[in-house]
């Protein structure tokens, strides 16, 4: 996952490192920002004489001489390379006001920035980016497992979501997950419609130990969950966790512009309290986890990172922003 956005937003900093380089290649004062790192006074008297050169300067110059308090990049510089990068994070599945508010995030950052150490301009770039990204998607985060731990017992956590999108399997993930950490877990099948979803269902409560309420196909979906519920209550099950029938969808579950939309409907209809994205380990994009936490101001909380029951892993922005900018 991710890999798309990866070189997506590589390529933003070469971008900007070779725009800037242009200015810099017109420079007369070269002589000048070469000197800021070992005679710091004759730059400070560089910078009151050649004010006007400044907008010239390249990236890597002006983050050496931040020092002085000199405008690290200016909004000319950027404006090209801010305009590729949205383009580009389009194709890779970020919704439109998502990609339009991370630029937007990037250019406050970086026009007009001065900093109070000397920093190498990949380095000026790269923390504008981290800090764009990280407000983006970091919308609503809570510490998922002290809610549980702090809401009375049994806590009910029902799963929508559209055909194919893997809920029943993200369920049996989740219960393995809890186990990880304590609690226990009954599994409701609310998918009264499907036809074999009792089944699917069953054989991950057999893989697993699981105990399975579940009720005759056409019955009540409501009505299973409220028995999950009043079993759970009589033998001291930490969690209950329902499963809910699909609704019909054309789209592939990875589709990421589509998921970020569907996510926005589901939230509409019934307020989601965060989203699960499934199947990231075959999206190479990794637009929708950008998106999505935006979109609907409720956060991932988890991803489904493959087909085994322990491939859940929970969402922390940081990890993601570390992973999309290869600082692990």
């Amino acid at each position: 996952m991710f890999d798309g956005l990866k070189e997506k937003l590589g390529r933003f900093q070469e971008d900007v490192e070779a725009e800037a380089a242009d200015g810099d290649a017109d420079d007369d004062g070269g002589t000048e920002a070469e000197t800021a790192d070992t005679d710091p006074d004759a730059t400070a008297d560089a910078a009151d004489e050649e004010t006007a050169a400044d907008e010239d300067l390249g990236l890597a110059k002006k983050a050496a001489l931040a020092a002085t308090g000199r405008t690290v990049i200016t909004e000319a510089e950027l404006e090209g390379p801010l305009e590729q990068l949205k383009l580009e994070l389009l194709q890779g599945d970020v919704e439109m006001e998502v990609a339009d508010e991370i630029t937007g995030r990037i250019r406050e950052r970086l026009v007009g920035d001065t900093r109070k150490q000397v920093e190498s301009g990949e380095q000026v770039v790269q923390r504008a980016i981290a800090d764009a990204l990280r407000e983006v998607i970091a919308v609503g985060q809570f510490d998922f497992e002290k809610r549980v731990a702090e809401t009375e017992t049994p806590v009910v956590m029902v799963f929508t979501g559209v055909n194919g999108v893997g809920k029943t399997t993200s369920i049996a993930k989740l219960s393995r997950w809890l186990e990880r950490r304590g609690y226990s877990s009954v599994l409701a099948n609310g998918d009264t419609y499907r036809a074999g979803a009792n089944e699917q269902i069953e054989e991950h409560a057999d893989a697993l130990d699981r105990k399975i309420i579940t009720h005759e196909q056409g019955g009540d979906p409501a009505a299973v969950i409220y028995d999950a519920v009043e079993y759970a209550e009589a033998n001291d099950v930490d969690v209950v966790l329902g499963d809910t029938a699909g609704r019909l969808h054309t789209a592939d579950a990875t589709a990421g512009q589509d998921a970020t939309n569907r996510a926005e409907e589901f939230d509409d209809a019934a307020e989601v309290d965060g989203a699960v994205l499934t199947k990231v380990d075959a999206d190479s994009q990794g637009g929708a986890a950008i998106s999505i936490a935006h979109v609907t101001g409720k956060p991932i909380l988890f991803l489904g990172t493959g087909e085994e029951y322990d491939d859940l892993e929970r969402f922390d922005p940081d990890i993601i922003v570390d992973r999309l900018l290869d600082e692990e």
